[in-house]
């Protein structure tokens, strides 16, 4: 049976942050996820994961500057020594956190940087993050993320990550599965799946067009989740999409597997 986990990040967007723990708890979530809460003290994460029963399934490692429109450091020339140090960072948060995987953003090409050098520069940087995060027992994902949704992100599809990962030559980079952006960017789901099960860690759901909910759009989740069973596939399946009219209201999809208070 998939098991879900809330991604904070875009679920319950009416709620303070810290409030959304509480409310996938009560919305029958086993766990949560997010893009990154490096501006709370561990400690907090760590009280709230553990007052509501909650799982902390995955989150990503500090990705810059959201704000001004950074999406990840890692293939960016000048930030290498601050990718490093958000290694160590997410590290301390992960074991604050029980957190046994993250997720690598790549990051957008720069003006002026050429994309096989921005490539490289992820590549070295995979290559000191994956056995550091290896050593501490966790496992260091990388995500493909469409261009159309983020235009200039360097990696778009399960091909880049094949080939980079090939390149980092370290069996502790796996994938994140995200059936919305791979959907926009290559389509054949559950045969890329299914080829890749082995390398991935973690998936993600949304549908297409929108990114709303699963049964909204052309994707066919019935299916994605009975293949998802029939594979063996025992890893969290994030829910991350933005509700078209309250989290809540919207989680008719999740009925099935709805954890029980």
């Amino acid at each position: 049976m998939p098991r879900f986990s809330a991604n904070l990040s875009m679920l319950y967007p009416e709620l303070d942050f810290l409030e959304r723990f509480a409310a996938a708890a009560a919305d029958g979530f086993a766990a949560v996820e997010y893009v990154g809460a490096y501006d709370r003290e561990p400690q907090v994460l760590r009280d709230l994961l553990d007052r509501h029963d909650l799982t902390q399934a995955l989150f990503n490692l500090p990705a810059g500057n959201w704000a001004a429109g950074e999406r990840g450091i890692a293939c960016l020339p000048d930030r290498i020594d601050a990718f490093r140090e958000s290694v160590d960072t997410a590290i301390r948060y992960a074991e604050a956190t029980r957190c046994n995987q993250v997720n690598c953003l790549a990051g957008i090409v720069p003006p002026g940087v050429d994309r096989q050098a921005a490539e490289q520069v992820l590549v070295d940087n995979l290559r000191h993050a994956a056995p550091r995060l290896a050593d501490a027992g966790i496992k260091l994902l990388l995500e493909p993320i469409n261009p159309r949704d983020m235009p200039g992100f360097l990696v778009n599809s399960t091909a880049d990550y094949e080939r980079i990962a090939a390149e980092v030559g370290h069996n502790n980079l796996f994938l994140q599965y995200d059936f919305y952006h791979m959907q926009v960017v290559q389509g054949d789901l559950l045969n890329t799946f299914r080829r890749l099960q082995g390398r991935i860690a973690h998936v993600q759901v949304a549908d297409n067009p929108g990114r709303h909910e699963p049964g909204s759009g052309e994707i066919n989740y019935a299916a994605i989740f009975a293949a998802l069973d029939a594979a063996g596939y025992d890893g969290w399946v994030g829910a991350e999409y933005r509700p078209r009219a309250g989290t809540s209201e919207g989680l008719g999809w999740f009925e099935p597997w709805r954890r029980r208070r």
